[in-house]
């Protein structure tokens, strides 16, 4: 990505900034955490903080808190009613997060898909009957899991209880808000985290027992990381992530193969709508003069147009923000990306752009903490219930082990403090 932004930005400094005497200068590169941190620092003040920038990249989460300390200017009066029509409604509604008034501008956004390693997936389907048909809701997903596990514990049968897990989810927080939405379901009321609503017992049932029994991995890193090494065959996750799906598999006993990847829009539950999570950063403009402000925002109206911003999608991953550009992708109308896996997700990108609705989790002050605690909280639960559940099964069969293990877990966690 920054190769390409790099690249970008000098084409604009030669071309429409030569010609309008304009001159984009970066002045820092950072990670989105690392940004946050430095423009909240920035804002309040704090010792020792960086000056800030006319433009930066930012969060939703990041913005609103810049904006209500009253330091960005609002993007809707750089752009006339006309232009603003030439971008998906929905992008620039993300970016309306205070008032009403346009504060982050979409350059790039992403949803979360589905991934498969086919090299795996394909020996597992021609053995038992499963196909990708049955990874299209999530409790078919859990279905295959569970033949999955089975499927590779019986290739060791002096081995009892070694299965391998099938699936991750990337996201718990992601997952939980969307499974809940695409249930009918507000799983964030009131600023505050809801485990009450009806829906969210059925996405406890799809993560809390499979995991105890082996179908579903829990780990604290990504799931790029258990794809590399063959220790889950799928996962849903950003589809930003793209660029790091890995080109082999490592096997624990150090033999390789070559992966696959079949990318697929985000699975649904069972009887619920077709709905995704909508992420992603954009650019903000920090007050400071007229001329500064009005310069941005010709660097902003250049960087968006379908030429530039096809550029930047087809080698980062995100989707682009302007009708324009998915109208050009829907119309192979650009050159085919050199990465097979971005082409791939640019198809999945347009169908799930047509057949889709897209949710815009809630901004407002402690989101983060929140989606943190309750992360903390689902996956500390599951570990030691998954603990639990490996010390009974070595001497009771494992349906008597999850009933006694899980008595109680689910009343116990939608009352815990949040």
């Amino acid at each position: 990505m920054k190769n390409t932004m790099d690249k970008m930005i000098d084409e604009f400094n030669a071309t429409v900034g030569a010609e309008k005497g304009i001159i984009i200068n970066v002045t820092s590169i950072s990670g989105s955490a690392s940004l946050h941190e430095k423009l909240i620092m920035a804002a309040y003040g704090d010792p020792g903080a960086p000056e800030l920038p006319d433009i930066s990249t930012a969060y939703p989460k990041t913005a609103l808190i810049l904006a209500e300390k009253g330091l960005l200017i609002d993007l809707g009066e750089q752009f006339s009613e006309e232009e603003l029509a030439a971008y998906l409604p929905r992008f620039l509604e993300e970016g309306r997060i205070k008032d009403g008034k346009l504060y982050v501008f979409p350059i790039a956004k992403s949803t979360e898909v589905f991934f498969v390693n086919k090299t795996i997936f394909n020996k597992f389907a021609s053995e038992t009957g499963i196909g990708f048909k049955d990874l299209d809701t999530i409790e078919g997903i859990i279905r295959a899991a569970e033949k999955y596990y089975q499927w590779t514990d019986s290739q060791t049968p002096d081995i009892p209880h070694d299965g391998k897990t099938f699936f991750m989810v990337d996201s718990l927080f992601n997952f939980t808000l969307v499974g809940c939405k695409q249930l009918a379901c507000d799983f964030i009321n009131d600023n505050q985290i809801d485990c009450f609503v009806p829906a969210f017992s059925r996405v406890w049932d799809c993560f809390y027992e499979p995991v105890l029994r082996g179908y579903v991995a829990i780990f604290d890193g990504y799931s790029t990381d258990l794809i590399k090494t063959g220790d889950i065959v799928c996962y849903t996750g950003s589809t930003a992530g793209v660029a790091f799906l890995p080109a082999r598999v490592t096997y624990p006993d150090n033999t390789t193969e070559p992966t696959d990847f079949a990318i697929l829009p985000y699975p649904i539950f069972e009887g619920g709508k077709k709905i995704a999570v909508q992420r992603g950063a954009g650019f903000c403009v920090l007050k400071s003069t007229k001329e500064k402000e009005y310069a941005a925002g010709i660097f902003l109206k250049w960087f968006t147009k379908p030429e530039q911003n096809l550029k930047f999608v087809l080698s980062t991953g995100y989707l682009p923000v302007t009708l324009e550009a998915f109208d050009r992708i829907m119309a192979q109308e650009i050159e085919a990306p050199t990465d097979d896996n971005i082409r791939k997700l640019l198809d999945v990108a347009v169908e799930m752009q047509q057949n889709y609705d897209f949710y815009i989790p809630p901004v407002f002050e402690g989101i983060d903490a929140l989606e943190k605690q309750y992360e903390q909280n689902l996956k500390r639960i599951a570990k030691s219930s998954r603990s639990e559940f490996l010390k009974l099964i070595q001497y009771e069969n494992p349906d008597t082990a999850y009933s006694k293990v899980s008595e109680g877990v689910f009343e116990q966690f939608i009352h815990m403090k949040l």
